[in-house]
């Protein structure tokens, strides 16, 4: 059981606490508790997600976070860790998340006597001549021992004997070795071999020992003994030095001649890492580089240099080599903890990663500075020695940059710099800060009427720059209480495709508006409003309707044309209405059907219906004309209308009728004057002199006109009280029977009835004209003419 002993300090700007414990503790041992030592609570341990991790080592402890004590998880080994370092100094990260924090835990590594002192050679041989005299010293290698301080090896004791003791010796670095010294003269012819054993003992508690053998091999005399220029050789060399590269040359001289004067050379105690560093050639001394030489692992190597002649005899010196530090090893950057997501509404200063930076060279060389790009939203706050934390420096919009890519440059002070990257990717998450946005902010669109429920009308759009669950839109209809337009249609809440809820009818509505919401899924949601007019478009679904002459079963009513009417005689005229629009209430007339097919003709588009030629004697007296109304609609709809004539003998012929033919004719040309003149650029202004003109001519004489519509009027002098306007009357009456009625006519579509005066002529020329006038039946009847809108209609009671 080892006892800890444990030292917290505490840093007060950069929250450092330090332990100080032995090597070779059990796992699972307890260094210290640092959420008391650091004044954390150990309830924020785990819900932070507090973790140790290592800097530029491996991760030999770990935290427990339900206690917040800091635990051995493997073998600590202070010699393998810091080989003969003095100070053994373990750096740790105490790393705390929401927000991130980073401490400082230093552990200092005590050693402990876990090595036992060991000889390199288990056995040292060497050949001595019998004339050697007596104090002479011979170096023996020093046991290793890989502890430090009293720990190491502190005395060497030699088996008795006669001849040779034990003296020790110091090297210029402190450390003695052991020497062996004649204290009796050889005799070889007496004994010829002596085998001693030599202990080195350390001064640890217990006391560990190694042992070697040394056998001593008498020969005959050889005077002289190899002797090195210097006891101890300095020489320095660049780390990374090429291999073959002479690091110096040892000179050692033998006064004997012959075979006792021969000289080679070999390192008497090197260890097998040190053996593939350094080479010596046995014959002229020179030290070479025979591998990698890095001052990170040792900046310097000592070694035992024996020169022996021909004859075995040997003496030794040491060679030091200090290795100088090259600026070799980029920084090294680790990203300690980094939050991969970061919000794009974070505030200024968020931690979002912790980087660990340092460099194993010394001195200036490992100097490190640490940078990002400055066109970043982001910039590096150093705390803590060697750590940098990564922080939001402004607003960051995802919908601007969702991603970063941040290069992290760690620079180094030497001579040239050399620079460590590491790319960190940040990803910016949304919120919900961008409302849907729809393409257009009001949206038109047209259908035709009668199209069944469920016809697509159209797609509205929107789109939200935000991401994920914040730019699903779902659409939606505004309700409006104080109008039923918005159940009209129903839309896809996901694709913004709008269908009819009902069938439409255009002389019903012609348009009608509804507001469409989209709205986001984020959390609160956003959303937007947008506009749609729908226009409904006309079909071809409504008949003309006949309003004169007035059918009604069983009864046609008759019109009267003087049997003197020259050709071109305005006789009556058909007046139909489409309740439908544009080109589809555009109406055409033809004639059918007639009792003589040459003798009337009808006006295309007006109804007006003249004759063709004067009357003959054989013409019959009544004549009955089938007329065909049609509309201009795709598919065309109809309606036909009987319109019957009587011939009357004795009635006037009115100039004025018969003036209107050429007039019509004129007009007809007028019209094409006007159809020309509406594709040029002049148009509007041949429209008001024709409209001026036509006032004008319509103003003439006794004719009362409609200023509102062009279809049958009364002259006012023809009608009396009891004659009522039903302008915009919109339906048609109940119909009545009426007998038959003089019609003289009409003037542009109006209908004439002729003047008192013109009346009075009539009785005096035909007493069954005036009969015609007269009512068939005492009981109240009623004209009554349907105008369908804008045409008036006027009833006379």
């Amino acid at each position: 059981m080892h006892f800890l002993l444990f030292i917290p300090l505490f840093g007060v700007s950069f929250g450092e606490v330090r332990y100080s414990l032995p090597e070779e503790m059990q796992r699972g041992s307890v260094i210290g508790n640092v959420a008391r030592d650091l004044g954390l609570k150990v309830r924020d341990l785990d819900a932070r997600r507090a973790r140790v991790v290592a800097e530029g080592t491996r991760q030999l402890c770990e935290l427990d976070t339900a206690s917040g004590n800091l635990l051995i998880s493997q073998r600590i080994d202070r010699e393998e860790l810091c080989a003969q370092a003095n100070v053994c100094i373990l750096q740790y990260q105490l790393l705390l998340e929401d927000p991130l924090q980073a401490y400082s835990l230093v552990l200092d590594i005590n050693d402990i006597n876990d090595n036992s002192p060991v000889f390199a050679a288990g056995e040292i041989k060497l050949d001595l001549v019998e004339s050697t005299v007596l104090g002479r010293r011979f170096p023996l290698e020093s046991a290793h021992d890989p502890d430090l301080g009293t720990n190491s090896v502190r005395e060497y004791k030699l088996s008795p004997n006669e001849h040779f003791a034990l003296e020790m010796s110091t090297q210029i670095n402190g450390n003695a070795y052991p020497e062996l010294v004649l204290k009796k003269p050889l005799d070889r012819e007496a004994k010829a071999e002596h085998v001693l054993k030599i202990n080195g003992i350390d001064g640890g508690n217990p006391v560990r020992s190694g042992t070697a053998s040394i056998f001593i091999r008498v020969l005959d005399a050889n005077d002289n003994v190899p002797v090195f220029s210097q006891r101890v050789y300095k020489v320095s060399v660049p780390e990374n030095s090429p291999i073959g590269t002479v690091i110096a040359t040892l000179n050692a001289t033998d006064l004997d001649e012959g075979v006792y004067g021969e000289i080679t050379y070999s390192f008497s105690h090197l260890s097998d890492k040190m053996g593939g560093v350094f080479e010596i050639n046995p014959l002229s001394g020179e030290v070479r580089v025979a591998g990698l030489i890095d001052y990170e692992e040792a900046n310097t190597h000592e070694l035992d240099v024996q020169a022996k002649d021909g004859g075995g005899q040997a003496s030794h010196c040491k060679l030091v080599i200090d290795v100088i530090d090259v600026n070799d090893n980029k920084p090294v950057i680790e990203i300690k903890s980094a939050s991969a997501n970061v919000a794009e509404d974070s505030k200024p200063g968020t931690m979002v990663a912790l980087i660990n930076v340092y460099d194993l060279d010394t001195g200036s060389s490992g100097r490190v500075t640490c940078t990002i790009p400055d066109d970043v939203p982001f910039k590096l706050v150093s705390e803590v020695k060697n750590y940098f934390m990564l922080v939001t420096d402004g607003i960051l919009d995802r919908e601007f940059q969702s991603e970063y890519n941040i290069t992290v440059t760690a620079t180094d002070a030497g001579s040239p710099s050399l620079s460590g990257l590491k790319v960190l990717k940040i990803v910016v998450t949304d919120i919900n800060d961008n409302p849907p946005t729809f393409t257009q902010k009001e949206y038109d669109a047209n259908i035709l009427e009668n199209q069944p429920v469920g016809t697509f009308v159209m797609k509205v759009k929107a789109e939200d720059t935000d991401d994920a669950s914040n730019a699903k839109i779902l659409y939606q209809i505004l309700r409006d209480t104080n109008s039923e337009a918005s159940s009209f249609l129903t839309i896809n809440a996901e694709t913004g495709e709008l269908f009819t809820s009902r069938l439409f009818d255009y002389e019903q509505s012609v348009h009608f508006q509804i507001k469409v919401t989209a709205r986001d899924g984020g959390d609160p949601p956003l959303s937007s409003t947008c506009t749609v007019n729908v226009f409904i478009k006309d079909q071809n679904d409504n008949a003309p309707v006949v309003l004169y002459p007035v059918q009604t079963t069983g009864f046609i009513a008759e019109d009267m044309v003087p049997v003197e009417a020259p050709r071109g005689y305005l006789v009556t005229k058909v007046v139909a209405v489409d309740a439908d629009s544009g080109h589809n209430a555009w109406l055409s007339y033809r004639i059918i059907r007639a009792t003589r097919p040459n003798l009337f003709m009808v006006g295309l588009h007006t109804g007006e219906i003249r004759t063709v030629r004067a009357f003959m004697e054989d013409d019959e007296p009544k004549h009955t004309v089938l007329v065909l109304v049609t509309d201009n609609g795709h598919e065309t709809l109809s309606a036909t209308v009987t319109v019957s004539i009587a011939v009357g003998d004795g009635l006037p012929v009115l100039n004025e009728l018969f003036e209107f033919a050429e007039e019509s004719q004129d007009s007809e040309n007028i019209t094409l004057y006007l159809i020309i003149a509406l594709a040029a650029v002049s148009s509007l202004f041949i429209l008001l002199i024709s409209g001026v003109f036509y006032f004008k001519l319509c103003r003439r004489g006794y004719v009362y006109r409609s200023t509102t519509t062009s279809l049958p009027v009364f002259p006012t002098t023809y009608c009396p009280p009891s004659f009522t306007d039903l302008s915009r009357c919109g339906t048609l009456l109940k119909d009545e029977r009426y007998d038959s009625f003089l019609t003289t006519g009409s003037w542009r579509g109006d209908f004439r009835f002729v003047s008192n005066t013109d009346t009075d002529t009539l009785k005096k020329r035909s007493a069954a004209y005036q009969s015609t006038l007269r009512r068939t039946s005492t009981d109240r009847n009623t004209l009554k003419v349907r105008a369908g809108a804008p045409h008036p209609c006027y009833v006379l009671q």
